[in-house]
Formats: structure tokens, C-alpha cells, sequence
């Protein structure tokens, strides 16, 4: 059983896809994409073709916990997904998520500048490392 998550956003989208036996996160990309409903449609396309069973889509709530239009966006493309894909579509929290990542590549050396190529990517593999903590 693989799981896929997603770090959504209006231009960039980072993916990651956990092991076969979903133990561990795996590869992890960034997809542009000009509309949700491409973005959608191109990840769905890839959830099949890596035999995606459960599909993790990063819900960027408030600090206080209430839903905001980052959020909003999220339960969107959740329902684009679900409408497109037999696999089981989870929003899942992700606050502060993209500030780890840009922590963690920072830590690692990357220019601050070079961050906007892989900051998505790297969000998508924390959400679906966090994920994938809660299902042991």
C-alpha cells in the first residue's frame, strides 16, 4: 500500500510517495500547475500510476486551529480528488510544516533563494512522514 501527500499550492505543488509497505517516504517532486482542477487531475493520474491506495492532502489550518482560505483551497482539492480517484483522500493537519522545511534547508546549506525549488517537495515528505508516525 503506498500513500501520497500533498503540500498544495497556487502555483507549486510538492508530492511525495511513501514505500511499497508505507514505512517509509520515498520520492518526492514538485508539480506546476496552472489551475486545482490540472493539478488535480495530474495528481490523480500519478496516484494511479504508483498505485496510490490513500492520498494525504496537507490542511493548512490556523494556529488556532480555525479553517482559513489556504484551508478552504485544501478541502477543494480533496474533493477534486475524491471525484476523480477511487483511492481514500485525507486532509491532514500541516501547520507549520513549510517553516520546518525551510528550516531543514537551511540547516543543510541551501541558499534561501534556492528554497522556492524545493520547499514544497520537502513539505510534502514531512506531512507524509507525519502521516505516516500516526498509522503505527
Amino acid at each position: 500500500m503506498r500513500i501520497m501527500a500533498i503540500d498544495y499550492g497556487d502555483v507549486r505543488t510538492g508530492i511525495s510517495v511513501s514505500d511499497a509497505t508505507a514505512t517509509l517516504a520515498g520520492e518526492s517532486w514538485v508539480l506546476q500547475a496552472k489551475s486545482q482542477k490540472s493539478a488535480a487531475q495530474t495528481i490523480a493520474d500519478e496516484a494511479r500510476a504508483r498505485e496510490v491506495s490513500v492520498i494525504v492532502v496537507g490542511y493548512p489550518k490556523n494556529m488556532d486551529g480555525t479553517v482559513g482560505p489556504r484551508a478552504e483551497m485544501s478541502e477543494r482539492l480533496a474533493d477534486h480528488l475524491r471525484s476523480l480517484i477511487e483511492a481514500e483522500v485525507v486532509l491532514w493537519d500541516e501547520r507549520l510544516t513549510t517553516m520546518s522545511a525551510h528550516r531543514i534547508l537551511s540547516d543543510s546549506g541551501k541558499a534561501t533563494k534556492k528554497h522556492k525549488k524545493t520547499i514544497d517537495a520537502v513539505a510534502a515528505s514531512l506531512i507524509l512522514e507525519s502521516y505516516l508516525k500516526s498509522l503505527t
